[in-house]
């Protein structure tokens, strides 16, 4: 079964190595480089999962990253300390950049969306409001908490495989359609409840990505009470389109 996976849903590789930087609450400047590689391989391994055609921009970075990982395990004997580059300082600088532009794209979503619930008004007798968004928490259940999830299903998974495997190439708008009567008529889903010991890995791609597509529509949002908790779907009440049912 083709899922014709786009990866561009996942915003690249310095979303990730972001998501892992804020994750660890650590200085965008002072990266644990070797806690932040071996995360962002177990990412990687799961986008392969999904698609091993489509992750070359992540695999490049991959490579930067224990490139970086590399120098700073092998002895310097003969340098001199002072005039050693911190060979982390380009990734830095690139992450910085990437961090100011999604800000500046999320301010400007989150204000278009405020545009759209009211009426402008003539004047303004409010004083100007800074907002800092870097001490402000991670919002609800980032598209990088389900991908951490569904790793840890996949393996799981693994663990349990029967030695009867059935190929399963049912369309991802179909699981959409199963995911949304679920909870139509349950109220809300635990996102691990969605899969079963011994699914075959096409089964549980076309369920995950069934997930992302109710998620990039809108049509579901998904919380998560404590840190590595479980994840739950529940209906978003503020969409008001019907769920398109596919071909």
């Amino acid at each position: 079964m083709d899922f014709r996976v786009d990866l561009n849903v996942f915003r690249g590789p310095l979303d990730l190595l972001l998501y892992l930087v804020r994750k660890h609450e650590v200085e965008i400047c002072d990266i644990p480089v070797a806690m932040i590689t071996d995360q962002y391989l177990a990412y990687l391994a799961v986008l392969e999962q999904l698609d091993v055609n489509a992750v070359g921009d992540f695999l490049a970075l991959a490579s930067t990253l224990i490139e970086i990982k590399s120098q700073q395990v092998l002895p310097r004997a003969d340098e001199i300390q002072d005039e050693i580059e911190d060979p982390r300082q380009e990734l830095v600088r690139r992450l910085l950049e990437y961090k100011q532009y999604r800000d500046t794209a999320s301010m400007l979503e989150e204000r278009s969306r405020n545009w759209q619930q009211h009426y402008p008004r003539l004047g303004s007798d409010l004083p100007p409001r800074e907002r800092n968004l870097a001490e402000e928490p991670i919002h609800e259940v980032e598209l990088w908490d389900l991908v951490s999830a569904f790793g840890r299903i996949i393996r799981d998974t693994e663990a349990a495989r029967p030695s009867s495997i059935v190929y399963d190439d049912t369309p991802i708008h179909v699981y959409m359609s199963r995911i949304h009567a679920r909870l139509v008529q349950q109220g809300q889903l635990a996102f691990s409840g969605l899969f079963e010991p011994g699914m075959h890995k096409s089964t549980l791609a076309g369920i995950f990505l069934a997930v992302l597509e109710l998620v990039c529509h809108g049509q579901v949002r998904v919380e998560q009470n404590d840190l590595f908790g479980e994840i739950w779907i529940l209906p978003n009440l503020e969409c008001t389109e019907p769920l398109d049912p596919g071909p």
